[in-house]
C-alpha cells in the first residue's frame, strides 16, 4: 500500500514546479498521441523523451523504480500474451513453441502495445510524483473550474493514502506479536491476508466519516463562493511545457512516418 503514497515534490526539479494542471495537460497529449497508432516506433520515441526528462522532474530514479515495478509486471505480462496469443497473421516465424507459433508480426505488435502502456502510464507516475496534492486540488478548482466538493474530497482521500498503509505495516506487526502467522501454509497465509485488508477497510470507513463529519462542519458542502488562500495561476513557463509536449508528439510521429512505421488506429 505504500505505492499508492504520493512522493512529496522535490522542489529543485523545474518540471516539479509547473503549475498541476498543465502537467496533467501535458500526460493527456502524451497519452492521445499513443492511442491514435499501433506502431512500436511513436512510443518508443516517447518512451525515450519521457525518461530524458525525469530529472527535471525531481523524482528519483530508485523512488521511480518501486512506484514502476507493478506496471513493469503488467507489461511483462500483456507482452507475453500478444506474443503466444494475437494473430498477425505474419508467416515470418521465429520460434516455435509446440502449437505456438511466434512470429515477428506478433513481436512487433506485443512490443508496440507494451511500449504504449509505459508511455501512457510513466507520465502519470511522474506527475502523482512530483505534485503535492493540496496544489492539485487548488489548480482544479482555480483553472478547470472542477466543483469544490469533488476536488477538496479527493485531496482527503489522497492525504488519507499514508495513513492507511501505516495502519497496514501496524496491523501487521500487531499480529506478528500475538503469534498470528501462516507459516508455509498458503491457504493460512491467504486468509490472514484478507482479514487483515478487511480490518484496514474498517478503518477506512471510521476514519471516513469522522473526515465527511469534519468537512461538513467546516463549510465544505454549504454551496457558498469560496475565497481562494493559494493562487494558482499560469505561468509561461506552463505553455511553454504544453508546447514542448505538443513538439515532441509531432516529432515522434514524423519519425515513425518517415520510418514508414506509422499505423493509424483509427484507420
Amino acid at each position: 500500500m505504500s505505492l499508492l503514497v504520493p512522493l512529496a515534490p522535490d522542489r529543485g526539479g523545474p518540471l516539479a514546479r509547473r503549475n498541476p494542471v498543465a502537467k496533467l495537460a501535458a500526460a493527456a497529449l502524451v497519452m492521445a498521441g499513443l492511442l491514435m497508432t499501433l506502431d512500436p516506433v511513436t512510443p518508443a520515441v516517447l518512451v525515450l523523451l519521457e525518461l530524458a526528462v525525469v530529472p527535471a522532474t525531481g523524482v528519483r530514479w530508485t523512488a521511480l523504480a518501486r512506484r514502476s515495478w507493478p506496471l513493469m509486471l503488467g507489461v511483462a505480462g500483456v507482452t507475453v500474451a500478444n506474443l503466444l496469443i494475437v494473430d498477425t497473421g505474419d508467416p515470418r516465424r521465429l520460434l516455435v513453441l509446440g502449437p505456438v507459433d511466434v512470429t515477428a508480426g506478433a513481436v512487433e505488435a506485443a512490443l508496440g502495445v507494451a511500449l504504449r502502456l509505459v508511455g501512457i502510464a510513466l507520465p502519470g507516475i511522474l506527475v502523482l510524483a512530483s505534485t503535492d496534492p493540496v496544489d492539485l486540488a487548488d489548480a482544479l478548482v482555480q483553472r478547470w473550474r472542477v466543483p469544490a466538493r469533488f476536488a477538496y474530497g479527493a485531496l482527503a482521500t489522497l492525504r488519507l493514502l499514508p495513513l492507511l498503509a501505516a495502519d497496514w505495516h501496524q496491523i501487521a506487526r500487531a499480529r506478528r506479536a500475538r503469534g498470528m502467522d501462516a507459516g508455509r501454509s498458503p491457504l493460512a497465509a491467504g486468509r490472514l491476508f484478507a482479514s487483515q485488508v478487511f480490518a484496514v477497510l474498517v478503518a477506512a470507513v471510521r476514519r471516513g466519516v469522522r473526515l465527511a463529519t469534519a468537512m461538513e462542519a467546516r463549510g465544505f458542502d454549504a454551496g457558498l463562493p469560496r475565497t481562494v488562500a493559494r493562487p494558482q495561476p499560469l505561468h509561461g513557463a506552463d505553455w511553454a511545457l504544453l508546447a514542448a509536449t505538443m513538439t515532441a508528439v509531432a516529432a515522434a510521429v514524423t519519425i515513425s512516418v518517415a520510418a514508414g512505421t506509422w499505423d493509424f488506429a483509427f484507420a
